[in-house]
């Protein structure tokens, strides 16, 4: 249970304790799962006080920025979260491709800090994490180790971080600013789809000293539940508010990447709210859902090659793959200057658009396609709303536009080169490599995360095989006002709400 992160009550009375102490001395309030989700809940002091905290550093009440609803600036607090609603003249449907923007959250910018502040919380609040002697191990393909060690300096606690040695050189430089103690990243051999040697290194640093917690996003519930009721209800507002403008629109499918699966549970949240199908998306280099298949690429933050075991696999109706090849080059199209001029001037795209086109990284961009290969298989309509999410923006990626310009352009990005690109990705976007998913498709998909779960990682046959029941899922949805009534209770008697 408790490697799961299901506890909802105090496990350890000494550990709550000296954690008590701690967030006293250093006046950290904790926001609730519920605040996170509607930030107009949380208190008027704090946005107050929040007004003169640079949501860049490591301040105890930038966990109250830890939502969608921060503006371009970081700083400010929008009524509804930032979206993008690409057009036919991008995509080349007429559905509408909505897009929430994730690069807004504070300290990493990227939303992976909110699936971090989601695991540590509950093991905070329940008395299993002391962080006057515990590491908070974050095993991550990138943005969530980075999340987590904002988080984890936040509560005054050791981070370290875990991640593909061949993931972009902005990712490092972070971390270098950030850790506590040098020694506190560790890069794993291969890439994105290097997951099982990240979850061997934590295997090693668990045998080496008991101290180090691991927070393993594959398999952390807090994870799932964070994005099912956050992100569900900011995808929620967006379409909501979007549908007003248009006189009415109908979302009909919400696209994710899998990566460690949390993001994907806000398509939980859809399909009961306005009965969406979710959609999973992987690179076509490594189509484990697709085709049981492997391999290795580079659309940073798509982790795969496995099953994670937060993954409601049995409720997701269809798995599609994108090529590396399009998200690399897309990216050279969206923030070089050549391409920026081509899509304005020869495709007649709103200038403010194609501005905010670097709001999409490399897995945002892979999103997009799969989310343009869905209104094109299902031949939706004008009224018809396919939501997805920007996990990061291209900032994050500038090393990696680098190499791209080499590799795939000779350093020579011009008119020819942005005209190419666009016909081969976007205006030529297939619909191969997209699967209905069957009840037989379901129950292989999950049935693949057998051998990483149970054979490698050693979890129970009961506790492997619960998830295929509906009512599992539904019934973790009772840990949220447990944590939530957990969190206000350790607000007071710490009192760092109160100092304020």
């Amino acid at each position: 249970m408790a490697k799961l992160g299901l506890e909802k009550t105090i496990i350890d009375q000494g550990v709550y304790e000296n954690t008590l102490g701690r967030f006293k001395e250093a006046s950290i309030p904790l926001p609730t799962l519920a605040q996170l989700a509607d930030p107009k809940t949380i208190p008027e002091k704090v946005q107050r006080a929040l007004e003169s905290v640079d949501p860049m550093a490591a301040h105890p009440l930038n966990l109250f920025r830890v939502h969608w609803y921060n503006g371009a600036d970081y700083r400010s607090r929008v009524d509804v979260p930032l979206y993008l609603v690409l057009p036919k003249e991008l995509t080349g449907v007429p559905a509408p491709i909505v897009v929430a923007i994730g690069r807004t959250f504070p300290m990493i910018r990227a939303h992976k800090v909110l699936a971090a502040y989601g695991c540590l919380a509950p093991r905070i609040i329940t008395g299993q994490f002391d962080p006057t002697r515990h590491k908070a191990v974050w095993p991550s393909t990138g943005n969530y180790c980075r999340g987590g060690v904002a988080i984890s300096r936040i509560m005054r606690c050791r981070g370290v971080a875990l991640l593909p040695e061949l993931m972009s050189q902005e990712r490092f430089d972070w971390l270098k600013e950030w850790v506590m103690e040098e020694g506190d990243i560790y890069a794993t051999p291969g890439s994105e789809s290097n997951v099982k040697e990240i979850y061997d290194k934590c295997d090693v640093l668990e045998d080496e000293d008991e101290n180090n917690i691991i927070f393993n996003q594959f398999c952390e519930f807090g994870n799932h539940l964070v994005h099912y009721l956050a992100t569900g209800k900011a995808l929620e507002h967006i379409v909501e508010t979007e549908s007003q403008k248009c006189g009415g629109l109908t979302p009909r499918a919400f696209v994710s990447a899998t990566g460690s699966a949390g993001t994907i549970a806000a398509g939980d949240y859809l399909k009961e709210r306005y009965g969406t199908l979710t959609v999973a998306v992987e690179a076509l280099e490594c189509p484990t859902l697709l085709y049981n298949g492997f391999g290795e690429h580079n659309i940073q933050g798509i982790g795969d090659k496995h099953i994670p075991f937060i993954h409601n696999t049995l409720l997701t109706d269809v798995v599609t793959a994108v090529p590396e090849r399009a998200s690399d080059r897309l990216s050279v199209l969206f923030n070089h200057p050549e391409g920026q001029r081509y899509l304005k001037e020869r495709r007649g795209l709103a200038a403010d658009l194609v501005d905010k086109l670097p709001w999409l990284g490399l897995s945002s961009i892979c999103n997009v396609l799969a989310a343009i290969k869905t209104a094109r298989y299902f031949d939706y309509g004008p009224d018809d709303a396919v939501l997805t999410v920007a996990t990061d923006g291209a900032d994050l990626y500038e090393s990696e536009n680098a190499k791209a310009l080499k590799n795939y352009y000779q350093g020579n990005f011009d008119a020819i080169a942005a005209g190419e690109t666009f016909g081969e990705h976007l205006s030529g976007m297939a619909t191969d490599h997209l699967l209905e998913l069957s009840t037989r498709d379901r129950d292989r998909i999950f049935n693949l995360g057998y051998y990483t779960w149970v054979e490698q990682q050693g979890m129970s046959l009961e506790e492997f095989t619960q998830r295929r029941q509906q009512s599992f899922w539904r019934d973790l949805r009772g840990l949220i006002p447990a944590w939530d009534a957990l969190i206000d209770e350790f607000n007071q008697r710490t009192g760092a709400l109160d100092a304020l």
